[in-house]
């Protein structure tokens, strides 16, 4: 009963601060602009806060953050409306939405197969936001225990689970967080005063600056890449019939959509879990499930409403350990965690005590940006549908110009606005040769904080390594670290994951 009363007490707080007029707004424009950046392929939520980052400096914490999390969640909204009327996902974690949705839309169900997807991440986020607001205190009260070793080994288990989970090869993963720790140790040594990898030039006295090489990465590679390919139009479907599912349709989706909430919530938690990987384990577990798995692929409620609940449930999940331990479990993540240190908030454990305006505000504001999600994306189909056709010989030059803007903003130093196209190369060439720039950034995120908690270790015990293996919480992460890894190096392992590739 008790627990009951605080979370009801610390949910009235949240919708106290999720409900001001100003917060209210950044959410709605945080969603409009994730559905924006969902519905138009090439610009992923990663590469939006990316270019958002500047302008959160001028914001409150809370409201920052509200505004960048209802991107990220909102753009899990838009990717699936392209998805199913023209084939084209808008996010990665929509492809799999393209196969059934695409086809129901070919049929005349195009009505029915945006509610389904619509109704079913609602009711994932809904239901993410609950554990979060449960499971979140709780893991909290388990991280006060964590020392510097903890901290370590949980950043090591993060690192290597980022290269787990990373797609394609496994060694180009380690030398991307390999690299990434490299770029976050660049600058002044805070323990010796001493320049580290600078060459003498002034600019990099403090570092290699977070925003600028994740809107290079991630924003400026984007763009590029999108240049280069060429459009490709999977044909526009017509919403010829009802918009409301049928009484079948809510038969065979609400199962669906209740699985995959709980998939996307289990894996969304894991380093590295993100959206995408839940939806295509939502998809094969459905037709797993199926009594006729041959209906898959030709317009299969159920291979909408699982996948579509997984991607969202996902994507929230990953809250829990960013605002409970403070470790990222992705790039998008790892942004926020940038977002957050920029306003001097440390995320871990001590947020809830110490920031609850925050978080609580925070976790109820994914509740109402959902709802918001469900009212304004169904009218609005029509508009996305219209953007889908602007022509990005327009859309990509203006881009360039606002992240320009902003990350020169940052110190008023055309430096910065060259770390950023550098990092723009870095990033498309990187992806060329099949290296994902999300390891690089967890590396540039961690790297620093993995250094200042090792040395902060040793200081404790004396320069005794044994610290590591001595208390439990470390030597119980660092042998998962180490099984992780082993597990796959495994010969099956490996080649189930160049199968995966194929």
């Amino acid at each position: 009963m008790d627990l009951l009363t605080a979370l009801l007490g610390n949910l009235a707080q949240g919708f106290g601060v999720a409900m001001t007029p100003v917060n209210l707004g950044l959410c709605l424009v945080g969603c409009l602009l994730g559905t924006l950046v969902g519905v138009l392929p090439g610009i992923g939520p990663t590469a939006t806060i990316a270019m958002l980052m500047p302008i959160t400096f001028y914001l409150e914490p809370t409201g920052a953050l509200i505004m960048l999390a209802g991107v990220f969640y909102g753009s899990q909204y838009g990717g699936s409306t392209t998805a199913i009327l023209v084939n084209l996902p808008g996010e990665s974690s929509s492809v799999v939405t393209c196969l059934d949705g695409h086809a129901m839309a070919r049929q005349g169900r195009a009505g029915a197969a945006l509610a389904i997807a619509a109704l079913a991440s609602l009711f994932a986020g809904t239901v993410t936001t609950l554990a979060i607001a449960i499971g979140g205190p709780a893991i909290a009260s388990v991280a006060l225990l964590f020392q510097s070793p903890d901290y370590v080994a949980v950043m090591v288990l993060g690192l290597v689970a980022a290269i787990v989970l990373a797609h394609g090869s496994l060694v180009k993963a380690m030398a991307m967080i390999v690299l990434g720790v490299f770029v976050g140790l660049i600058g002044t040594d805070v323990t010796t005063g001493e320049q580290r990898f600078t060459f003498g030039i002034d600019d990099l006295f403090d570092g290699v600056g977070f925003v600028p090489v994740a809107m290079g990465l991630f924003g400026l590679s984007e763009i590029m890449l999108n240049l280069e390919a060429r459009a490709q139009n999977g044909g526009l479907a017509r919403l010829r019939d009802r918009l409301w599912p049928s009484r079948e349709d809510f038969r065979r989706a609400t199962p669906a959509t209740v699985r995959g909430t709980l998939l996307g919530i289990a894996m969304g938690i894991l380093p590295g879990g993100g959206s995408t990987i839940p939806s295509f384990a939502s998809y094969s577990l459905e037709k797993k499930l199926a009594r006729d798995p041959s209906r898959f692929g030709q317009g299969a409620v159920e291979g909408v409403a699982g996948p579509e609940a997984a991607n969202n449930a996902g994507a929230q999940a990953g809250f829990i350990p960013m605002l409970a331990l403070g470790i990222p479990p992705n790039a998008i993540m790892a942004l926020l965690v940038g977002a957050l240190m920029i306003h001097g908030i440390q995320p871990g454990p001590q947020i809830i005590a110490r920031q609850p305006e925050l978080f609580w505000g925070l976790v109820v504001s994914m509740w109402i940006g959902n709802l918001m999600l469900v009212v304004l994306n169904l009218p609005l189909i029509g508009l996305w549908v219209r953007l889908i056709q602007m022509p990005y010989r327009y859309l990509f030059p203006a881009i360039i110009v606002f992240c320009c803007i902003g990350v020169y903003s940052l110190r008023n130093s055309m430096m910065e606005v060259v770390f950023m196209a550098m990092a723009g190369v870095a990033g498309y060439v990187l992806r060329k040769l099949g290296c994902e720039p999300a390891p690089l950034l967890l590396g540039l995120i961690l790297g620093p904080m993995l250094e200042e908690n090792f040395r902060r270790s040793l200081a404790v015990s004396g320069g005794d390594y044994m610290i590591f293996l001595q208390r439990p919480i470390s030597a119980t992460l660092l042998a998962a670290a180490v099984l992780l890894l082993v597990f796959v190096l495994l010969p099956g392992v490996r080649r189930q994951r160049e199968l995966l590739r194929e």
